[in-house]
């Protein structure tokens, strides 16, 4: 077996080979728009699927919205608030899904929209009292105020660092959030909780080796979110940007690849099995997140373990998929963990999907279709962060 040890110096990454990203699977060259869409662009959403993130059954739900609460005066007059539950099931006490909404009072309607998944429930973005306090089962954290895997009136607003929600919205933006637990609580207990269950066929206990783990029903969560959307006369669905940090940045890419509804993605230190190249083996590497997180992926990811060179495909393909839409690459200096060069060398390596539509992909000045940008400090979201998202999609979604 190789050195476990994570590697954080450039110079010790062992030589790699990057797939070919415009070279199909019997060869042809990509050399066109239409090219990518109808040949290279599928034919790598069914690698991803396959051997990566895995595939949705196929099967419908019958999903229904129900408004919980309304008020047209939150946050002191700047916001109207909704929260809007969603089920997916006929069967009373089914799965559900919680969507936190903010809509800027000042803007014209339909308003663009950020939307994105957290980690402790929707009261923890914000402090705002009358946001419902999440039941959900949670992971314990002391400074999240999580006690027996329950929230508790502490953890109102312990995340609301990560969100800046009053900059979002005086820019203009709504801003829709929902509870990642909500879809699948985040524990391998063999796929028994969440909405996977929803979906087995007779006799089926959990995924099949190429079908979704955790990552896939957070991305599905995201495009339920959109189906909302469509629905509701204040917002632009056409305009949505999908955010997310970490495990759920990995998600955030992974749904902007399989719905192109989403307008825009943006991936905020995601690593390993998000923006990070998995042949660039610096910090996290697939055998370690497969170790520490065996429900994220398709069993079929696992194989990959030590093998990244015969992976089919890698990140920087991945963040193709989302070509010619605009997507958004962000690292921090201290979070080596996370693979920074990586992150920067996936979106590199992804420029060329979008110079078939005559785009700039990423550029080291002026704005491309893929941005990028590394900051001082830790495994975070910061303000600096949502200012580079705010002015990105200002000039994206409203040009």
């Amino acid at each position: 077996m190789p050195d476990q040890t994570p590697i954080y110096d450039e110079s010790k990454v062992p030589p790699y080979t990057l797939p070919e990203l415009l070279i199909a699977g019997n060869g042809t060259r990509i050399e066109n728009r239409e090219a990518w869409q109808h040949i290279r662009r599928p034919e790598l959403l069914r690698l991803f699927e396959s051997h990566v993130y895995g595939k949705v059954p196929e099967k419908s739900v019958t999903m229904r919205f129900i408004v919980r609460s309304s008020a047209a005066d939150a946050l002191n007059g700047l916001a109207r608030r909704k929260e809007i539950r969603m089920s997916f099931d006929d069967q009373p006490g089914g799965p559900t899904m919680d969507i936190l909404l903010y809509i800027p009072n000042k803007a014209d309607t339909p308003v663009p929209t950020f939307l994105g998944l957290n980690f402790f429930g929707n009261h923890s973005v914000h402090k705002d009292p009358d946001i419902t306090l999440s039941t959900a089962w949670m992971r314990n954290k002391d400074e999240a105020s999580v006690v027996d895997h329950k929230a508790t009136e502490a953890s109102r607003g312990v995340a609301a660092s990560r969100w800046a929600i009053e900059q979002i919205l005086e820019r203009g933006y709504a801003l829709a959030t929902i509870y990642y637990g909500d879809l699948d609580p985040d524990f391998d207990d063999g796929y028994q909780n969440g909405i996977h269950p929803l979906f087995y066929k007779p006799g089926q206990s959990q995924p099949e080796p190429d079908e979704w783990g955790a990552i896939g029903a957070w991305a599905w969560g995201l495009s339920r979110a959109m189906d909302y959307f469509e629905t509701d006369d204040m917002i632009d669905h056409h305009r949505v940007a999908v955010m997310g940090h970490s495990r759920l940045g990995k998600t955030a890419l992974w749904a902007g690849a399989q719905d192109e509804r989403i307008a825009l993605a943006i991936s905020n230190e995601s690593g390993c099995g998000g923006a990070a190249l998995a042949r660039h083996r610096f910090g996290e590497t697939v055998r370690d997140i497969n170790t520490g997180f065996p429900h994220w992926f398709c069993n079929h990811f696992r194989q990959y373990n030590d093998r990244e060179g015969d992976l089919p495909v890698d990140q920087h393909m991945l963040i193709a998929l989302m070509a010619p839409r605009p997507v958004y690459v962000a690292s921090a200096e201290e979070d080596r963990w996370s693979d920074p060069p990586g992150e920067l060398l996936a979106a590199q390596h992804a420029s060329p999907a979008y110079h078939l539509f005559g785009q700039k992909g990423l550029l080291v000045e002026g704005s491309g279709h893929i941005g990028y940008h590394i900051r001082p400090g830790e495994h975070d979201v910061t303000d600096y962060d949502w200012t580079q998202y705010l002015d990105f999609a200002d000039h994206h979604l409203r040009s």
